[in-house]
Order: structure tokens, then sequence, then C-alpha cells
């Protein structure tokens, strides 16, 4: 086969095929954003049962310090499979990370709790999300990779928007699932014992999304390295000598993104019942009703930043978090159903321009042979520092501060810092990938 035919299958893809690739990569991506949403929702209940000893305030903190926890694995993982995926190939560390994840999602709901085993729970609960985070390091940036590299060059966004799509959807998914098991069961049956069903739910979703995977084929740009004989034999180390300034460019942009994403996902259900004072259900119904509206925002989010170019959407996207965090967080504290569910989508918006921009961002930046390395690692650099402590942050500067608005201004100077990062990044909107 010539080295030119890949690239030719990329400029007019077959649609089935299309189908097929953005399926299997959405979901193990559903998968890994799945676990973390179930953590998120359900952290009020973990903490009565994980860390029963302290204030409710304290014990929330301690849940948020474990859902941090799993991020600073996701480096280390980001690196070990980006090493083997630009060694190996997309496909088959694609397959090993969804089996991982599941696996590990589901033995969270098998945990025996505090009132069992005493301080190994949340010692074991800790090991589970190490696992989880390590695991997860690998899937989002191969994902969206997998996806790219099928794609033609003019609907880069177009075919990736659907990775997000099936980000917003999980949440919207594990949102949606609690909150009908929790008006099924009950608060005292969901607290004791019904907090586990959705962990377990991970282990079929993980076989189907191995089956998916595994019967696929490896990415046209990928065979063409391998078949040029251009696979890197040491992806991280060229990854960290030429490519370290895009790296740091990216990684400050993908900040804002890692940071507003986990605030409108995660944080914000927290946020309505702390705060606003909205039942655990109600906050549940708007987290479900405003994640399944920005997964049907994606694909347009996707077709105008092909249309307009990246720097058009990283810079817009800045703006619209700016415009809309004060007015979210102010809605979202009214313990309104309605006016919260309309300030928790506002945040969305922008949370959906950064989540798109990001997904293609990461594959159009860096060469085939270290694309799986640098996206990875960069993508898992940033979502560590900005994303997992989110919820943190938030709770704890409103601990501190007295003022149910701190986590806007966080938010803001973030969005600053990333709107100065991604000037410094180039338009690669009509880029090939074949570099």
């Amino acid at each position: 086969m010539s080295t030119t035919e890949p690239l030719q299958r990329i400029e007019a893809p077959d649609l089935t095929v299309m189908k097929k690739v953005i399926s299997a990569a959405a979901i193990g991506n559903f998968i890994e954003w799945y676990d973390f949403a179930v953590y998120g929702y359900l952290a009020t209940v973990l903490a009565k049962n994980f860390f029963p000893g302290s204030d409710p305030t304290s014990a929330l903190l301690e849940t948020f310090a474990v859902f941090a926890v799993a991020f600073a694995l996701r480096p280390i993982g980001g690196i070990f499979f980006g090493r083997l995926g630009d060694r190996i190939g997309r496909k088959k560390t694609l397959s090993l990370t969804v089996l991982l994840i599941s696996g590990s999602t589901a033995a969270i709901g098998l945990l025996p709790n505090y009132g069992s085993i005493g301080l190994f729970a949340p010692l074991l609960l800790v090991l589970a999300r190490c696992v989880q985070g390590f695991s997860a390091g690998g899937e989002y940036a191969g994902a969206c990779a997998y996806v790219i590299e099928h794609a033609p060059r003019e609907k880069k966004a177009s075919y990736a928007s659907f990775v997000p799509v099936s980000t917003f959807w999980s949440f919207a998914f594990a949102a949606g699932f609690t909150f009908v098991l929790a008006q099924i069961l009950g608060p005292a049956a969901m607290s004791e014992w019904g907090w586990r069903i959705p962990f377990l739910m991970a282990l079929p979703l993980g076989f189907f999304g191995f089956y998916l995977r595994f019967k696929l084929d490896e990415t046209p740009l990928f065979q063409s390295i391998e078949e040029e004989h251009d696979v890197a034999a040491s992806p991280l180390r060229e990854t960290l000598r030429e490519h370290w300034r895009t790296i740091l460019a990216l990684a400050g942009f993908i900040a804002v993104t890692a940071l507003s994403f986990y605030t409108f996902t995660t944080y914000m259900s927290t946020f309505l019942q702390v705060v606003g004072g909205l039942s655990q259900p109600a906050a549940l119904l708007s987290s479900c009703i405003c994640q399944v509206l920005a997964g049907i925002l994606c694909p347009f989010m996707g077709r105008l930043s092909d249309r307009i170019g990246r720097r058009k959407t990283t810079m817009g996207s800045c703006i619209v978090l700016v415009l809309a965090v004060f007015p979210s967080f102010m809605m979202g504290s009214t313990g309104n159903l309605a006016i919260s569910m309309l300030g928790q989508f506002l945040l969305g918006i922008g949370a959906v321009m950064t989540g798109i921009v990001t997904a293609v961002l990461m594959s159009e930046l860096f060469p085939t042979k270290v694309r799986y390395t640098a996206s990875a690692t960069t993508y898992n650099l940033a979502y560590t520092v900005f994303g997992g402590t989110a919820p943190f942050v938030a709770t704890w500067l409103i601990a501190q501060t007295g003022n149910k608005l701190s986590p806007a201004f966080y938010l803001v100077a973030v969005c600053i810092m990333a709107f100065v990062a991604c000037s410094r990044l180039p338009e690669t909107a009509k880029r090939s990938l074949h570099f």
C-alpha cells in the first residue's frame, strides 16, 4: 500500500466506518467520565459512608480530596498509555484502557464502608480511585486522536465533537440514573446500599466497549507511519524535546477547559444543594437536563469551529465563560429549580466551546508519531491541576471566604490565563494531520 493511500481514505472517509469509529471511541469515553460523574453526584452519600466521623463540610472536603487524588495518577497514566499508543497503536491501547476503567469503577461499588472495616474503607477507596485515574489518563486524548485520524481535513472538529457528546451524556446518564434510583429507593436505602448500583453499572458497559473497539482497524495515519518505519522509538523524550512550548501553551488553555467542565458537570450539583438549598434529586435533575442540552450543542460548536477556526473559538470561549460565570452562580444560589437550571446551562455553553476546541487541538498541534503521548500528557497535566481540584477548591473557597461567588472569581482568573495561552497557539483548522 502506498503512503498516500491512508490520506486518501481520510479525505473521503466511508461514512459507515466513521459511525463505527465514533461509536467505539465514544463508549470508552462515556465510561471514563461516567465513573467520575457518579462519584461527584454521590459525594454527599460517599462522605457519610467513608468519612462519617467528620462534620459535614470536612467530610465533603475529604470526599472531594479523594476525587482529586485520582487526577494525580492521570498524568502518569497519560505518559504510560500515550507511549503505548504511539508504539503499538491506538486501537490496542484503547481496548485496554476501557477494561481497566470499568473494572476499577465497579470495584468502588463493592467496597465495605467505614462502619465495617474502619480506616481501611477510605484507603481502599483511594486505591480504586488511583486505578481509575491511571487508566483514564490514556482514554480521552486517545479517543480523540482515534476519531480525528479517520476524519477529513475540513471537518475535523465536526467529527471530533461527538467525543465530547459522549462526555456530557455520560454525566447526564449518571445524573439521571442516580436521580431515578434515589426516587425509587428513598434516602435511607440510597445511603445504605443503593449508591453501589451506579458504580457496578460500569462493568457491563466496559465489556461492551471492549467488544466495539477490538473489532475495529487501526487508524490510517498510524498504519502509514508503521509502513514508513517512522514509529517513534522514544515518544516521551521526543515530545518534551521538540514540543515543550506547544505543551505549555495548550496546557494553559486546557486549564480553563478542565475547570469549566468540572464546575459545570460536577461541582454545580453540589453548589445547588449546599448553597442553593435544592434537594439532591432536584440538583441531579438540573444536571441531567443541562448536560443533555450540552451534548446536543456539541456538534453545532464543532461545525462553528471548523468554519471560524481554532483561534477565534478558543478566545471566544474564554470571553463567553467570563460573561456567564457570575450570572450562573447567582442564579444557582436562588433555590429555584428553573432559575438554577438556566444558570447551570449558561455556564455549560462556555464549557462546551472549550471542550470541542480542546478535543481537536490536541491532535492538530502534534505530529502522528508522538500525537498520543503529547496530547495525553498535556491534557492530563492540565486536568490534574485544574479539573480534579475544582470541586475541592470551590468548596474550600466558599468555606474560607463565606462568599458564595468565590468559585466564580477563581474561574475568571483561569479564563484570563487561558486567553493569554491560546493567543500563542497557531491556527490549525485547515492543517493536515500527516506531519
